[in-house]
């Protein structure tokens, strides 16, 4: 992930539920009734998520949640967790250098049978089925999946508002690994700026399909 994102934002990530990844009493409450599988990704994505604050000098505690499901940093921070089949990571920053950031990970596997349809756009389908005749070795659906995940949560923590996923247009290039997110909502103010739209980082490897966001304070996109 550290090799999508940009200077100032630290990133752990983990490719296996260690014993020693525990939680705090407080983190361990929140999936005291979930599976055993939930219990171990959630106590992993929380050490990356603790390794990734203690490289910005940030002592252990506990990282709840909060409307929405969304992590609740320390106060000067930002950051982002994701976990997929395989592979969990956190990546954060101090507020004053990044305003939000916004990371998935997803299996580089096809999307099952009738969720593309339910996720994309008819232009965006187009512009996936001209990646897939051109570079037929990237799971396009998944990652254009995956980039709209990452658009939801840089979004969500500066504005407090859902988005649909009908509401990012995402155009990927190939080319350079990076995508564009148009929103197709009303814009909130975000730094000063009418906030339009994300851009991010994309990456495919090992099996995995990574995306990231990371926007400057005055609504720059840094990855």
């Amino acid at each position: 992930m550290e090799k999508i994102l940009p200077p100032g934002v630290a990133c752990a990530e983990a490719f296996a539920d260690p014993p020693e990844a525990t939680l705090f009493p407080e983190e361990a409450a929140l999936v005291a009734k979930a599976v055993d599988k939930r219990r171990r990704e959630f106590a992993t994505a929380r050490a990356c998520a603790r390794r990734a604050l203690a490289a910005l000098g940030v002592a252990p505690a506990p990282i709840l949640t909060g409307e929405r499901g969304a992590p609740v940093w320390p106060p000067g921070f930002v950051g982002s967790i994701t976990h997929c089949a395989g592979y969990r990571a956190a990546a954060v920053a101090r507020a004053r250098d990044m305003l939000t950031v916004g990371l998935d990970a997803e299996p580089d596997q096809a999307q099952p049978d009738g969720v593309l349809t339910m996720i994309s756009l008819p232009g965006e389908r187009a512009r996936l089925g001209v990646l897939a005749t051109a570079a037929p070795g990237t799971c396009w659906d998944r990652l254009l999946f995956s980039a709209k995940e990452s658009v939801y949560k840089a979004w969500f923590p500066v504005t407090r508002r859902w988005l649909g996923f009908e509401e990012a247009d995402i155009t990927i290039n190939p080319a350079d690994g990076t995508f564009a997110a148009c929103l197709l909502t009303a814009a909130p103010t975000v730094g000063g700026s009418p906030l339009t739209g994300f851009a991010g980082r994309w990456l495919a490897s090992d099996g995995l399909i990574l995306t990231a966001i990371a926007m400057g304070p005055s609504g720059v996109a840094l990855a």
